[in-house]
């Protein structure tokens, strides 16, 4: 499991702002609650994590600032190349409407998703994105509200039972190079 988080940890972001998090939700209780917001998809009950990727609900002066200055602090010095992006992003985000910073958020959440399909793939860790769920009754449950936070997507990881899943033994079927794959050259 920490391959996987530090996996979406270390993820590319737009503008390095990482305006998402990723809560792990174990606890069976909440996986139990989130259930049938969850469409009764039986993984959410099932699978020994559930990943809730939540985005910023907007972007603030606040937290653009936070990461500017967390990069400044965490290397040691300011850049003013830095310092002049920081200052367009603030002239920038705050003053869009916050269903547009939250829609790109969002879109920043899917970046640390791929990662984490990956890196459970690579663990051998089965998991299953998740788009099937009410967003704002997952957020009630996990109180995202009051963190500025909306759920996107949810990621349940664990290991496969074979018993029950009637698609263990079918062949993968996808489209072919061809009909998938433009190449522009």
């Amino acid at each position: 499991m920490e391959l996987v988080l530090e996996a979406i940890r270390l993820s590319a972001s737009s503008s390095g702002l990482q305006p998402y998090e990723v809560l792990v939700v174990t606890n069976k209780d909440v996986r139990e609650k989130m259930l049938p917001h969850a469409w009764g998809q039986q993984q959410i009950a099932d699978a020994s994590h559930v990943l809730v990727f939540a985005a910023w609900d907007n972007y603030t002066a606040e937290r653009i600032n936070m990461m500017f200055d967390l990069v400044n602090d965490e290397r040691g010095f300011k850049n003013q190349g830095w310092e002049d992006y920081r200052n367009m992003l603030l002239n920038t985000y705050p003053q869009r409407d916050a269903q547009t910073n939250f829609e790109h958020a969002a879109r920043q959440a899917y970046i640390g998703l791929g990662s984490a399909l990956i890196a459970a793939a690579d663990a051998k860790v089965d998991s299953t994105p998740m788009e099937g769920f009410v967003p704002d009754e997952v957020d009630n449950i996990l109180g995202l509200k009051e963190k500025g936070l909306r759920s996107v997507i949810m990621l349940p990881l664990g290991y496969r039972a074979d018993e029950g899943d009637w698609l263990v033994d079918l062949k993968k079927v996808r489209r072919s190079d061809e009909d998938f794959v433009t190449h522009v050259a």
